[in-house]
């Protein structure tokens, strides 16, 4: 039985992939390539509900180097699509040589992506890492050229598809083909495309190029402001106060209120000053919409060095 390693997003395109692969009789598993933008427990779920062989692989710090430098540059927003799908071909190819699989096979379909899944990008790729004709993609698979696996016989190409482009339907055609009941609606994507986390991590990168994967998880949480080079979140309800106050670093300030329900600020930086302590004191307030008509207002501040309250005057 021939055995292929998939790239799996949790998405459609990727499960129907799948699916193609095992009804001919290959012993398919599919990897999620986990990093500090995107987890993986939406794939689990869809993998878990379609009896899918799934395993997940951390690529994190490998992953933040190029989102900060990208060899291939940025698409619209700060995504840089070709980098990502490089790093995780590179990554599966090692564990198809390692654990002796017959190949790799990815969801991408032609058209989708305008930076990555156009002919070009996928030649490129190919390229890159090694795979020139190697890598099968089931659902494009009849739009492409001929794959090694296709001429060795480990998958038979006319039961393969022709999908092209960013429409839905074929693939709607294959979910009811091949009985799928629970699948990932299409969305917005990666949430590097997404506008204003985009935005988010430019300005990031502008105040500290040496961001971590601390520094970017707090900025998928919570509301952003810059106070010169420091930045302050102040969670939106109260799952994100309490992500928050789990995410806050032994170097942060925390901003809380004593007597009436508020938000969790955290504040983040190299150059925080009595300045900055008061803006985030001020934001915390403001969005603490009972604080705000009290004549003063209590405010507990936890700093490295210690902790105390203030009574702030309205």
């Amino acid at each position: 039985m021939p055995r292929a390693l998939l790239l799996f997003s949790g998405g459609l395109d990727s499960l129907l992939s799948y699916k193609i692969l095992q009804s001919q009789g290959v012993d398919v598993t599919a990897i999620f390539f986990k990093t500090y933008f995107f987890s993986q427990e939406r794939a689990e779920e869809i993998a878990k509900a379609n009896n899918m062989k799934l395993r997940v692989k951390d690529i994190g710090k490998d992953h933040l180097q190029i989102v900060k430098k990208p060899k291939f540059g940025f698409g619209k927003r700060r995504n840089p699509c070709i980098d990502c799908h490089m790093l995780m071909i590179k990554k599966a190819k090692q564990i198809m040589e390692k654990e002796k699989f017959d190949f790799i096979a990815t969801g991408e379909v032609l058209g989708q992506r305008p930076m990555s899944q156009n002919d070009g990008a996928l030649k490129k790729i190919e390229r890159e890492v090694g795979l020139e004709n190697k890598i099968v993609r089931p659902l494009s698979a009849k739009n492409l050229p001929l794959t090694e696996a296709e001429e060795k016989g480990l998958v038979d190409r006319e039961k393969l598809y022709g999908v092209r482009g960013r429409g839905r339907g074929a693939q709607l055609v294959l979910v009811s083909k091949f009985g799928i009941s629970k699948y990932q609606s299409p969305a917005g994507g990666c949430v590097l495309t997404d506008p204003a986390f985009s935005k988010r991590l430019a300005d990031l990168a502008e105040y500290w190029p040496d961001y971590t994967n601390d520094d970017v998880a707090v900025l998928r949480t919570g509301r952003i402001f810059w106070h010169g080079k420091n930045m302050i979140v102040i969670g939106r309800d109260k799952e994100e106060c309490e992500k928050l106050g789990s995410l806050a670093l032994p170097t942060d300030f925390v901003v809380n209120l004593v007597d009436v329900p508020g938000p969790t600020t955290i504040i983040r930086g190299k150059e925080v000053n009595e300045e900055t302590i008061d803006y985030a004191i001020s934001l915390t307030i403001k969005y603490a919409h009972k604080a705000e008509a009290l004549p003063v207002v209590k405010v507990k501040i936890k700093w490295p060095e210690g902790e105390a309250v203030r009574e702030i005057k309205q």
